[in-house]
């Protein structure tokens, strides 16, 4: 008999630790190669980890909420396979020897398990593969473009090896076409998506009081802005802009776009748009601090707060979106905010911001004072678009209209980032809103 170790798996480049939210599989129970163990969390985004082996499970490292590093083992499973040392699985050389009662199928299979893809191949992805889904890929040539597309039924759209093996059936079938296999959608469990990101414990006391448990998200985000009152000196910059051209554009095109794109388009990407223009105008804003030293950001990777079923909040980040049209932007907004009330969140997609902008109008706040996301050091909020009175100027006298105004509310921190900075900054994206262009074409 031998013991593998299950180690935490690398989720993503910046990742370097995850806290255990639930135990799949206890003590004794018999575990399927690929075959989830674990659920994890790694800053707001759940996945889970996969066995390499088919085995049981005969011991469990860690408890729930405690928090692993990457690459440490977090439970042992004993497996009838016949491992080398290579493998990190330690050789119990007082059981029988399992070689002559393996079959030739569970050999074959956890051979594979065993066997990795050459990090080369899927140094790039964001997504995780274990080493069963990689080592298929690699025996039936199956590129990393076609992987990376192939549609996945495990959480989080996990790849999984019955996803592979269908794929690779599919594509023998059809050995002309080179598209994914197309695996049936499977409904959201709305259940479990609230007890992973919103079970709460209650215990009744006294009177009509009753105590509430946060849960993780909740203790994670009140660390995070606690840190960050304590880090960073807020101070405000307010500005109100008239938006009209704006609304009455997005009123003539939505509908075409909408019919065009198969996407809604939003307020949401034109602002987005406007604040990475400005970013690019403005590029001490898009830095962070390291003790004394000052870090300027060379990609610009706006964040953005989205709402989800529980209150909560998540920050998905649109990378490079100073590269993006009107287009790009609205499909990265729509999709980064769906599978963010999803749960589908990859953790290297709530990575890497630069700059983060909240629609705190979206509940009919007309300004707000955010806290900075750190390591940032500015947020943007976004006012609720109110139609107001106000005076006109024009060639021939100033007069009374009806605008839709709201007030862009830039929180910024005062040790690096003075007054005029700050000010200017928001007074930009105030000009480029007000300056859109309507006859633009999207």
């Amino acid at each position: 008999m031998a013991k593998f170790e299950l180690k935490l798996p690398k989720m993503g480049e910046s990742v370097a630790e995850a806290t255990i939210t639930s135990w799949l599989k206890e003590v004794g129970d018999t575990i399927d190669t690929d075959e989830p163990v674990l659920e994890i969390a790694t800053d707001k985004v759940d996945s889970e980890v996969p066995s390499e082996v088919e085995g049981k499970l005969i011991e469990k490292l860690f408890d729930i909420d405690d928090v692993v590093q990457v690459g440490q083992t977090i439970a042992v499973i004993e497996t009838d396979a016949e491992i080398s040392a290579d493998d990190d699985l330690e050789m119990d050389l007082d059981g029988e020897d399992s070689e002559d009662a393996l079959t030739e199928e569970v050999e074959a299979s956890v051979e594979a398990a065993k066997a990795t893809v050459g990090s080369e191949d899927f140094a790039d992805s964001d997504r995780f593969y274990s080493p069963l889904v990689k080592n298929i890929a690699k025996e039936e040539g199956i590129s990393f473009g076609e992987l990376e597309n192939l549609e996945g039924t495990g959480k989080d759209g996990r790849v999984t090896k019955d996803d592979i093996l269908a794929y690779v059936k599919s594509r023998k079938e059809q050995p002309a076409q080179a598209k994914p296999a197309q695996p049936k959608a499977q409904p959201i469990d709305t259940g479990k998506l609230e007890g992973a990101m919103a079970s709460e414990e209650t215990t009744m006391r006294s009177g009509e009081d009753e105590i509430i448990e946060m849960n993780r998200m909740g203790k994670m985000i009140a660390h995070h802005m606690v840190q960050s009152t304590q880090t960073s000196a807020h101070v405000q910059s307010f500005i109100e802009v008239d938006v009209t051209k704006i609304w009455n554009w997005r009123n003539k095109h939505k509908g075409e776009f909408a019919k065009r794109e198969g996407e809604k388009l939003t307020f949401t990407p034109i602002f987005m748009e406007a604040v990475a223009k400005t970013i690019r105008d403005f590029p001490m804003i898009n830095i962070s601090v390291d003790g004394d030293k000052i870090i300027k950001k060379k990609n610009i990777n706006l964040g953005m707060a989205a709402a989800l079923p529980d209150g909560n909040l998540i920050v998905p980040v649109i990378k490079n979106a100073d590269r993006l049209n009107l287009v790009g932007m609205a499909k990265a907004v729509n999709d980064l905010a769906n599978r963010a009330r999803q749960n589908k969140l990859k953790p290297d997609e709530i990575q890497g911001g630069t700059y983060t902008v909240t629609n705190v109008g979206t509940f009919g706040s007309v300004m707000g004072t955010p806290i900075i996301n750190q390591p940032q050091v500015g947020i943007l909020a976004l006012g609720a678009i109110r139609k107001v009175p106000a005076v006109i100027e024009t060639p021939d006298g100033d007069f009374i209209g009806i605008r839709h105004k709201m007030f862009l509310s830039h929180s910024y921190d005062h040790r690096v980032v003075n007054g005029a900075l700050g000010g200017q900054f928001v007074q930009r994206v105030a000009q480029y809103l007000e300056n859109f262009d309507s006859d633009r074409t999207v």
